[in-house]
Order: C-alpha cells, then sequence, then structure tokens
C-alpha cells in the first residue's frame, strides 16, 4: 500500500511539475511589458525635459511670438490713428499730437511699414523732379513726415507738420503756416492731404506760392477712383484750377499713387466764384 501511494504520489508529484514550465512563459511577456512601458515612460520623461516633444517642437520661439504680437499691436495703433487724421480736420489732428506727442510716433511707425509694401514711393518721384531742376528753387513741404525730401536736394527746403522731431521741421496746421505770401517757389503734398479741410491747405499753398510757382501732389490712387467711392479726378482738377493754378501734368500710370502738377496762374481770378471741392476718399488700411 505505500509503494503504491508512494507511485501515486510520484504520479502526483510527475502530474503538478509539468504545469511549472507553462506559468514560467505567462509571466516573461509581463516582465518584458513592464520593461518597455518603463523605457517608453524613461524617454518620454527625457524628451520633455530636452524639449524633443513634436507638440512643443511646433511651438514659436518665444522672441519670435513677442515681435509678432507687438507688430500687430502696432498695426492696430496705427490703423486707428490714420483713420482718425483722415476723419478729422487739421486743427483737430494738431491739438491731437499736441496732447500726446508719442501718438505721432506710433503712427509714423506704421506708416513706414506700410511704404516697404509699396513697389516705388511717390516721395523719391518727387526728389527726382527737384533734383532736374535749380537748386535755387524754395520749396515748402506740406506734411513732411521724417523730412525726406529737405535731407534730399539740395534747395531750400520748409518742412511742415503735425509735431516737430527734427530740428528742420516745423509744427503747425498745414492750413496757418508762418510763411510770407509769395515766398516759394514749389509746394508740395506727398500723400498729406488728409484733413476733411484739405481745401484749405491747397488754399495755403496758393498763399504762399509765387506766380508761375508749382504745385505739385501725390496721392494714394484709391482716393481718385470714383467706381469705388473715390472722388472723379476731373473734379479734382477743376476745383484746384478755379483757386488759381493751371493743370500741367496728370500721371496715373503708378498703380499705387496718382502725381498731379499745377502752376498758379500769373494773375488771380477776378471772378470768386464758390469752389465745387470733392470729397476725397479716407485712405483705411484693412485689419490683417
Amino acid at each position: 500500500m505505500k509503494e503504491e501511494a508512494t507511485s501515486r504520489n510520484g504520479k502526483r508529484k510527475r502530474q503538478r511539475n509539468p504545469k511549472t514550465p507553462k506559468e514560467e512563459p505567462n509571466e516573461t511577456p509581463k516582465n518584458q511589458n513592464n520593461d518597455k512601458k518603463r523605457q517608453r515612460d524613461t524617454k518620454t520623461h527625457k524628451s520633455n525635459q530636452h524639449g524633443g516633444s513634436s507638440a512643443l517642437s511646433k511651438r514659436p520661439k518665444p522672441s519670435n511670438f513677442l515681435d509678432t504680437l507687438r507688430e500687430k499691436l502696432s498695426g492696430g495703433n496705427f490703423r486707428r490713428l490714420n483713420e482718425k487724421l483722415y476723419t478729422c480736420s487739421g486743427k483737430e489732428a494738431l491739438d491731437y499730437f499736441n496732447e500726446d506727442p508719442t501718438l505721432f510716433d506710433m503712427y509714423h511707425t506704421g506708416y513706414q511699414q506700410q511704404m516697404t509694401n509699396w513697389p516705388e514711393l511717390p516721395v523719391n518721384s518727387i526728389i527726382s523732379w527737384l533734383s532736374s531742376r535749380s537748386s535755387s528753387l524754395v520749396v515748402a513741404d506740406f506734411g513732411c513726415g521724417d523730412a525726406r525730401i529737405a535731407k534730399s536736394v539740395k534747395n531750400k527746403v520748409f518742412s511742415f507738420d503735425l509735431v516737430s522731431k527734427d530740428p528742420s521741421v516745423i509744427a503747425c496746421d498745414m492750413s496757418n503756416t508762418p510763411l510770407e505770401s509769395s515766398s516759394v517757389d514749389v509746394a508740395v503734398f506727398c500723400l498729406s492731404l488728409m484733413g476733411t479741410n484739405y481745401s484749405s491747405y491747397i488754399k495755403e499753398a496758393h498763399r504762399v506760392l509765387r506766380p508761375s510757382g508749382w504745385l505739385l501732389i501725390a496721392e494714394v490712387k484709391s482716393r481718385f477712383d470714383p467706381n469705388n467711392g473715390g472722388a472723379d479726378p476731373k473734379d479734382f482738377v477743376k476745383a484746384v484750377s478755379d483757386l488759381g493754378f493751371s493743370s500741367s501734368l496728370k500721371d496715373f500710370s503708378n498703380k499705387m499713387f496718382i502725381l498731379l502738377h499745377f502752376k498758379k496762374k500769373e494773375q488771380l481770378n477776378s471772378n470768386k466764384k464758390k469752389i465745387e471741392w470733392p470729397e476725397l476718399k479716407a485712405c483705411l488700411y484693412k485689419r490683417r
């Protein structure tokens, strides 16, 4: 009986022994999976420590992001200031900038950024025109900005704008300059007929110009497009002519701006009839 029991126990032991190798393969994959998981976690942790995450790598660098943000804020301020200048009088604009002169810097910074998108600048056309003539001609630059004309020609140039950031620039309302009557040979308006009372600026230019003096106007082309809400250039030329000028040039060849040249008549008009000045479309920049 003992032998049978022993043999039975031996059989039982031999029956239990085969189960052991079956359990080992089941434990090995779990350990492998745990090891792989730990490896992935370690790599992910290291990747995050070193900025290797793909999501992080797509984020803009702080400096680039801040530059973009500053540019957007600057562009927004420029658009608001630009709209203000086109929709108020020259006197209101002068008071506006006198209250906070830093707004003038903000405006001109935005203006210069806009000009970088233009393939050709109208001020260069005016500088070229002046350079081809006698340097003895005295020039009045209405709305001079950074006084580029005065810095680029040999002529005597009186530079006027709402704020003076340069000793050579005279701050004033362009409808009321300190110049004597009939004291200059050339009056320039380069993208500066902005106020709602722009006609008073041209009247001031007529006052300070000598007989046969030149009036040079460069303006944004869309302001003289009657098909899109702009003024009819014929009406504008007629109004300037009725003031006491004769038209000598109408150049619409540039896609961004137009050039209009006039000469002051030798004799004043005896019949002072009311001049019908067309409303010039405000040049407003779209939000981008």
